[in-house]
């Protein structure tokens, strides 16, 4: 039956059979196609038409497509839902196929394996979000990851033992990770949890001997030592990653940066709890908004949002990177008029790592050139606006890498339009008279009619025939034609050496000349001809790009710098942020702290933030833990996120949302805040508590700042009291950290007279005829109780509950008061549940004399004194 398949057909399955993991893509004219099982899964997950083309062994072979044009879109519904997709291009035009005979199938070759990690196109990324691939190696029981981001050029790795594999896939956030097939269940387990897509490669891609080959030839090198000190898990990793690029880009790689390594140490450690539990990049709902970012990040490039996205995800532990950081935003805050006009400038700034990654891998086009021209040009006027200033040191730094572009941005702004089109194929990007002989091609293609015209007046004049026609048909083309009168002079020398005798009629004499027969080639091909010089001069142009791409590089992140400096000084400006003080101290004293992505919400309802302060200073090997009480809905779990946020926000390099802030520097932030369950692996709410817990005090050192809320509420209460408490002891002695614990165990306030550096702290409340009022201030003391019926009564719980959740709460608290020593005894005093308790008694209204006399007030009627008169009155009416 094989030998009823079409050659068409044959040539699918045997790209099909080499890229038996992915859709085939294949490409069909206008259309990309899919056949067989590609196109039953293709089209459910697409929601298009599924046909049939054929047969194949006697069955229908099913079939689908989607238009070339269109394809990106289709791309991007496929990686979202697990599909990887290789793309099959024709490599010839289909007229040279016939040349081979009339059944000759169009060569076609797979240029392209679309995959979550290797993805380019702007329609298909998030502008302001790094896009990453990484690979994870272990070697003999130690580990590194590294992660490229082929959209932008980004190559680093790191030391990374399996305990810190899961925060640093929190960190990166990685939409593909490649592992070897010989990696431990758990590990695997650990990468596909994190939420990034998981490949397989063979242990030859992780091999560390020949990864050292693979760098070196991608960069040109014949030694990696200028690049640093890689381990052989560092060579592993990034050898496997360089070796899947190869197979995705079919040996068209990206332009990476040389790979620098990252350390550990010098970066705040965040795990994935915490980072979920503080909202940093993502919400809890998922999306981005609500997080941390999108209330703070007020960058106006894709670059420099990415850069702030890294850097809040990243903080620094190197004080004088914090310090020189925090100096770019103090000199841009201080200097208004030029941070605008840095803003205004970057406003124009199109996104230049990932133009110049699509011209690397070949899939630019004439906009991405623009987006060059445009970056470069906006970089030259920054550089003038700098000009002549006292920068501090990374703006400084900023600043000379903006310049040296002039030739560059002079041929690219000659020789493109202001709008190109989206693709070279298109042509009418390169402006008219930049290249003389695109000029000549257009003009014959446009105006063609005309240049015979000119040419036919110079003839005639040449001739002194006043009567002689250039005319046209479709045996002779282009012709010159007298009347048979001329013939004998146009047939003598000198006109005969120039006009070259073609036909005679009964009437008329035809002739041609060299001139024209040129000409005529060059109108009939002209279009042609004309799309065949902007190609090469596109290829030009991108070679010219390309052959800088080391200092554009640079410029773009010199213009992310910029970018982060500004924003963070307008955020600053507007929100009243103060820059904090950061030293090697272990102090932690935050005055009017205050959580920026909570009050930017009370803001747009006009209500006020309540500031608060926090004092958490630990003397020298010694813990500094604030316990905190009050019921809830007061802000307690508020109060701890602001305070770990305003720790990171500052070693970021950011201005901080608070009037003064005082810290040490912090080398961790847990935070165990907020319950959750975790179905998929069997684990209750409490089970993930205690897991994170456990976290915690395994791994928390004495510059950590831990934030614990409600530690043991998902048990017993005396099991969970016992778990707090246990806790607690463990974070003063052995963890030696800063913290602040809440809780609803008043028990546990007394700890504070037991242990030196626990302090008590509550949120006051305030009750009013019967009333809870949430004051949101944070004071020094310990709540005597949680107000758990009076939240309950705000939630909306009928009456009958409230009342009868009261009795039963008065009825334990006098037993226990009494020192009852069974709990079954107070139960057993309690009326039966099934009884209706007794209606609240309606409480008299009370009419106050104030009430009364304001009800007969029309304010509008009163003068001015008047009106004081009667506040007078009112006011001796309050006495008595």
């Amino acid at each position: 039956m094989t030998a009823q398949v079409t050659p068409m057909m044959a040539q699918y399955m045997e790209i099909k059979a080499q890229h038996r993991e992915a859709l085939l893509f294949y490409r069909m004219g206008d259309f990309y196609e899919m056949f067989f099982d590609d196109a039953v899964a293709a089209a459910e997950a697409l929601d298009i038409a599924l046909t049939k083309r054929g047969k194949h062994d006697g069955d229908d072979i099913p079939m689908c497509g989607v238009p070339a044009h269109s394809a990106e879109g289709y791309l991007l519904t496929l990686i979202r839902k697990g599909f990887r997709v290789a793309v099959c291009e024709q490599m010839e035009d289909p007229a040279e196929a016939k040349k081979r005979g009339s059944k000759s199938v169009v060569r076609r070759e797979v240029v392209r394996l679309v995959t979550p990690g290797t993805l380019t196109e702007d329609s298909l990324l998030e502008a302001r979000r790094h896009n990453f691939l990484a690979a994870y190696a272990e070697v003999r029981g130690q580990g590194a990851l590294a992660w490229a981001d082929i959209s932008t050029g980004a190559f680093q790795v790191m030391a990374c033992p399996p305990v810190q594999l899961s925060p640093e896939l929190a960190r990166l956030s990685p939409r593909e990770v490649l592992v070897s097939d010989s990696l431990e269940a758990d590990r695997q387990q650990l990468i596909e949890e994190s939420g990034a897509a998981l490949t397989h490669l063979s242990p030859a891609s992780f091999d560390s001997h020949a990864a050292a080959g693979r760098i070196q030839s991608l960069f040109q090198v014949k030694t990696l030592e200028s690049f640093g000190s890689f381990t052989r898990p560092d060579l592993s990793a990034m050898g496997a990653l360089i070796d899947y690029l190869e197979i995705t880009q079919k040996g068209n790689l990206p332009l990476l940066h040389p790979p620098s390594k990252q350390n550990a140490g010098r970066m705040m450690q965040i795990d994935a709890a915490t980072r979920r539990n503080l909202e940093l990049t993502a919400s809890l709902s998922g999306g981005r908004a609500g997080s941390l970012t999108a209330s703070v990040d007020r960058s106006v490039t894709a670059g420099g949002g990415r850069l702030f996205e890294r850097r809040l995800a990243s903080p620094s532990t190197d004080i004088a990177m914090i310090t020189d950081r925090h100096d770019a935003v103090s000199f841009a805050l201080e200097n208004k008029a030029v941070s605008e006009d840095i803003r205004a400038a970057l406003r124009q700034v199109p996104d230049l790592d990932r133009a110049l990654s699509r011209l690397a891998l070949d899939r630019g086009g004439p906009r991405d050139l623009a987006a060059v021209r445009n970056g470069l040009s906006a970089a030259m006027q920054l550089a003038g606006f700098l000009k002549g200033l006292e920068l501090p040191g990374i703006l400084r730094n900023a600043a000379s890498d903006l310049q040296g572009h002039d030739d560059l941005v002079a041929r690219l702004d000659a020789a493109l339009v202001v709008e190109p089109p989206l693709l070279a194929r298109d042509g009418g990007f390169i402006a008219n008279g930049y290249d003389a002989d695109l000029d000549e091609a257009r003009t014959l293609r446009d105006e063609g009619r005309g240049v015979i015209a000119g040419m036919q007046a110079d003839y005639a004049a040449l001739s002194g025939i006043s009567s002689l026609k250039i005319k046209h048909n479709n045996v002779l083309g282009y012709f010159i034609e007298t009347t048979a009168t001329h013939a004998e002079k146009m047939l003598s020398p000198p006109l005969s050496e120039q006009f070259i005798h073609r036909q005679t009629t009964a009437n008329a004499v035809r002739f041609t000349t060299v001139d024209l027969s040129e000409l005529e080639t060059k109108i009939l091909n002209a279009g042609q001809r004309a799309l065949a010089i902007e190609k090469t001069l596109f290829q030009a142009l991108h070679a010219d790009i390309l052959d800088n791409h080391a200092r554009i590089g640079q410029t773009a992140r010199a213009l992310a710098e910029m970018d982060i400096a500004t924003a963070l000084a307008d955020l600053a400006r507007e929100k009243d942020w103060c820059r904090p003080h950061v030293d090697a101290s272990r102090s932690f004293v935050i005055t009017g702290g205050r959580h920026p992505v909570v009050e930017a919400a009370l803001e747009a309802t006009g209500a006020p933030f309540i500031a608060n302060d926090c004092q958490l200073s630990a003397a020298e090997d010694a813990a500094a833990i604030s316990l905190l009480t009050g019921p809830n809905m007061a802000g307690k779990s508020t109060y701890l996120r602001q305070n770990a946020l305003i720790a990171i926000l500052a070693q970021m390099g950011s201005f901080v949302p608070a009037s003064k802030a005082d810290i040490g520097i912090v080398s961790q932030v847990f935070s165990r805040v907020g319950a959750s369950d975790d179905l998929a692996r069997g684990r209750s709410t409490f089970m993930v508590e205690m897991v994170e817990t456990a976290t915690i005090l395994n791994q928390a050192d004495d510059r950590a700042l831990v934030i614990l809320d409600e530690i043991g509420r998902g048990t017993a209460t005396y099991d969970g009291l016992s778990i707090a408490w246990a806790t607690l002891e463990h974070l003063h002695a052995r963890n030696k950290c800063r913290a602040l614990f809440a809780t609803h165990y008043h028990e546990m306030t007394g700890l504070a007279a037991r242990l030196d550096g626990v302090t008590n702290a509550t949120v006051a409340v305030k009750e009013w005829e019967g009333d809870v009022i949430f004051l949101h201030e944070v004071r020094q003391g310990a709540a005597d109780r949680s107000y758990g019926v009076q939240v309950a009564k705000l939630a909306g719980l009928p009456a009958s509950v409230v009342a009868r959740a009261q009795m039963v709460l008065e009825t334990l608290e006098r037993g226990e008061r009494e020192g009852s020593q069974r709990k079954d005894t107070l139960i057993d005093d309690l009326p039966l549940f099934a009884a209706t308790p007794p209606p609240a008694a309606k409480t008299a209204v009370k009419h106050s004399p104030i009430e009364d006399r304001l009800k007969d007030i029309h304010p509008d009627e009163m003068t001015a004194r008047e009106a004081l008169a009667l506040i007078y009155e009112l006011k001796a009416a309050l006495q008595d």
